[in-house]
């Protein structure tokens, strides 16, 4: 590790000028992650750069190194993004590496698709009872909002006081859940992210697919690298430690809702329960926004913390 390539590359900022992106570059490690860079992601990473360069040499002129966290909601383009700045550090001269958070929950995505779901119907189940409004009817009614996966849809609770109050306490149970290190193993990758600034030279990685038996680890060869970029929507979680300069790509979960239906990404993007959980997601991040050393809007343009508090608000 070049100790003081960082500080090379910061002092040669002004004569920085965006490298081409010529053929593949390297990615996340997330596994079967599909990266496809747009001009929208380079717009955005040349923006970020030379903001982001100073920041990161600042945090590694103690140990050389330092770790950037690329964080928001789900489709706003964090692994393009991530990767970009990885391979902007890699041709200024200073090793990178893109680690994917995604690789770090305690559940693989089908499993811990159903326990969200558990989660909200036990939530709301138990509200009922508190309530006093459980009844043979309201328990008839659920199992067939339940077979029609619309439990959490607000226009079902028209005329049902009973259903208003299962989905309001099964949103409370539900936040419990996402984003917390119920769901997330923080302590395993704030581990990893310790012994990097600590100068390790090879780290195991966690690697997770989308089945069970798709969990495996790799020795990683980091003695090159001076910057470690993660890209995961909870980088700049409370519960995360080490990072050093938290990224924010903002969108509102209507946009976020508009990517994912262009994308395809799933079967269920304008269900709900779906919707539900972006806006849980959304008030994570924001709750943790004030932590961001950048904020970039979904066109692509800076944000203070005030101009992004602002756009939250007109949004809500």
């Amino acid at each position: 590790m070049d100790q003081h390539a960082i500080e090379r590359a910061a002092a040669a900022l002004p004569r920085w000028t965006p490298p081409a992106i010529e053929g593949g570059i390297p990615q996340g490690d997330m596994p079967g992650d599909r990266v496809e860079i747009n001009q929208g992601h380079i717009d955005k990473a040349n923006t970020i750069f030379p903001l982001l360069l100073p920041l990161a040499a600042g945090a590694a002129a103690r140990t050389g190194r330092a770790v950037v966290a690329v964080c928001g909601g789900s489709g706003v383009g964090k692994s393009e993004t991530a990767s970009l700045l990885s391979h902007y550090f890699r041709c200024a001269g200073v090793g990178a590496y893109t680690l994917s958070g995604d690789n770090y929950p305690r559940r693989i995505p089908m499993y811990n698709d159903a326990e969200r779901v558990r989660i909200f119907r036990t939530g709301g189940l138990k509200g009922l009872l508190d309530a006093g409004v459980y009844t043979g009817e309201a328990a008839a009614a659920l199992r067939g909002l339940w077979e029609a996966e619309t439990d959490a849809d607000p226009g079902e609770a028209a005329g049902r006081e009973w259903l208003a109050v299962y989905q309001a306490a099964g949103r409370r149970a539900l936040a419990g859940y996402l984003g917390t290190p119920h769901e997330q193993d923080y302590d395993e990758l704030s581990s990893i992210i310790a012994r990097f600034r600590s100068g390790a030279g090879r780290l195991w990685l966690k690697r997770m697919g989308r089945t069970e038996d798709e969990r495996w680890y790799e020795e990683v060869d980091l003695s090159g690298v001076s910057v470690l970029v993660i890209e995961w929507t909870h980088g700049n979680s409370d519960f995360l430690e080490g990072v050093d300069v938290p990224v924010l790509l903002n969108s509102t979960p209507e946009e976020t809702r508009a990517h994912r239906r262009s994308r395809a990404r799933d079967g269920k993007t304008d269900s709900a329960f779906t919707t539900m959980v972006l806006e849980i997601e959304q008030q994570e991040l924001d709750s943790c926004a004030h932590k961001a050393k950048i904020i970039i809007s979904r066109s692509g343009e800076v944000l203070t913390f005030d101009q992004y508090r602002r756009l939250m608000d007109r949004e809500g």
